[in-house]
């Protein structure tokens, strides 16, 4: 062979070896966290998993990777010690470790362990990985690693909140010897869903019981008792707007907030069912607007999310904890058996006791916190049901949505006033608590 030709040759090889690509560092967007959550409220939707329930499986990903983050930002304080036994995640050891990917790996490996189905979240997580190991292998390795060792250790902290405790506790007892006792509401006649959950650990609540409602008007069917007054309130007021027809903009309200995650549809002998959104996810949603329209970086984002989900969290556990104490009837079953056996709500009654409303108390905690962050005059549009074939609304501030959300349970028919009115109170209670009790900036 030439020698020139092999001189030429290998000076060519050394300058290609030379001049190769040096690896980027993985960027991470607000974007790709957004598409995370979407891909875990598709797979709850999916799974049909109750409200309760719910709000554990987006509450504990997010302080996985808000603990993860706090590390990064001096901004942010750290939830270890603030929240209910929750200690420190291990320290970052290497250098070349991306926090903000660390917090994806740990957000989406959660995700997976809360849930029945895990194809969308893995097609996700798959797709984003070969992307972010095609851009920096060594970077995304140690990324990965960590955010898995972090994964691993909320996941104890997570077994430990007596969930599985709770799942083997007796069903939940009915007693009708009581007229003012909850019971079985059409079409299908569920058991009340969740009858332990106030047995949760809290995550800032003191106790389940902390923020405890004022007890609602004193049963009774005598007609000037003020229970019967708003057992015919529903009844007048739903007659009320179906008279106006489908346009009735009470009605509009009442399906927008609907948020039943499981609607059961009779036809004939068949039953089908229409799933959607829980209350829950409906807010988490609507954090997600307000952190796009305020162009949220991928920590602020994640430090919003977390806060509002641990509202959503512990909301539920002070709703439960009063539903089940109080055991009240639905005005359904009243109205069928004192006023119209033929009178159906709008929505669809869902299978547990009916005060406190639970729409009501999430709503007033997350409105709460949302503007706490976001600011009390914030307007936005909420398009979180279009995917449910619901246009959008519009709205002034996080406040007036949640006294919508609130009150479309009685437009809907399956709420009495007491519940809607005190409901949002608890909420809003459970909110400030929340917002007193942790330093996270």
């Amino acid at each position: 062979m030439n020698k020139s030709y092999v001189l030429v040759l290998s000076v060519f090889v050394f300058f290609c070896i030379g001049c190769k690509p040096k690896e980027e560092p993985i960027y991470v967007s607000s974007q790709n966290y957004y598409e995370a959550i979407d891909k875990l409220t598709k797979t709850m939707v999916h799974d049909i998993f109750s409200p309760p329930v719910a709000s554990r499986i987006y509450v504990y990903p997010n302080i996985a990777a808000y603990e993860i983050i706090a590390q990064k930002n001096d901004k942010y304080k750290p939830l270890a010690n603030q929240i209910r036994a929750l200690e420190a995640i291990p320290k970052v050891s290497n250098t070349i470790v991306n926090l903000e990917v660390s917090a994806i790996v740990a957000y989406l490996e959660l995700s997976k362990k809360l849930v029945f189905t895990q194809d969308l979240i893995n097609t996700y997580q798959d797709s984003l990985f070969l992307v972010w190991k095609n851009t920096n292998k060594l970077e995304f390795e140690a990324s990965k690693t960590y955010g898995i060792s972090v994964a691993n250790h909320i996941n104890k902290w997570i077994s430990e909140d007596n969930y599985k405790e709770t799942r083997s506790m007796p069903k939940f007892a009915v007693n009708t010897d009581e007229g003012s006792r909850w019971q079985p509401t059409p079409p299908s006649y569920m058991n009340g869903i969740e009858p332990h959950w106030m047995k949760m650990r809290t995550l800032t609540l003191d106790s389940s019981a902390q923020f405890k409602p004022k007890e609602h008007p004193k049963f009774s069917l005598e007609k000037e008792s003020d229970f019967y007054k708003e057992l015919q309130e529903v009844y007048d007021l739903t007659t009320a707007i179906e008279k106006k027809g489908n346009t009735a903009e009470e009605l509009k309200i009442a399906q927008f907030w609907d948020c039943n995650p499981y609607v059961v549809v009779s036809k004939g002998h068949l039953m089908t069912a229409t799933k959607k959104i829980t209350p829950g996810a409906h807010w988490v949603g609507i954090t997600k607007i307000a952190c796009k329209k305020s162009n949220y970086n991928f920590e602020d984002a994640i430090y919003a999310n977390t806060l509002t989900s641990i509202g959503i969290f512990d909301a539920f556990i002070s709703c439960w904890d009063e539903k089940y104490r109080s055991n009240l009837i639905r005005p359904e079953t009243l109205i069928n058996q004192n006023i119209d056996k033929n009178w159906k709500p709008f929505l669809q009654t869902p299978p547990f006791p009916e005060y406190t409303s639970g729409h009501s108390v999430v709503s007033g905690t997350a409105s709460t916190i949302l503007t706490h962050l976001f600011g009390d005059n914030f307007d936005f549009i909420d398009d979180t049901e279009l995917e449910y074939g619901l246009p959008t609304r519009s709205f002034y501030s996080f406040n007036q949505a949640a006294d919508e959300a609130a009150i479309s349970r009685l437009y809907g028919g399956i709420h009495y006033r007491a519940a809607v009115d005190n409901g949002i109170g608890q909420g809003r209670n459970v909110g400030e608590n929340i917002l007193k009790s942790l330093i996270l900036k």
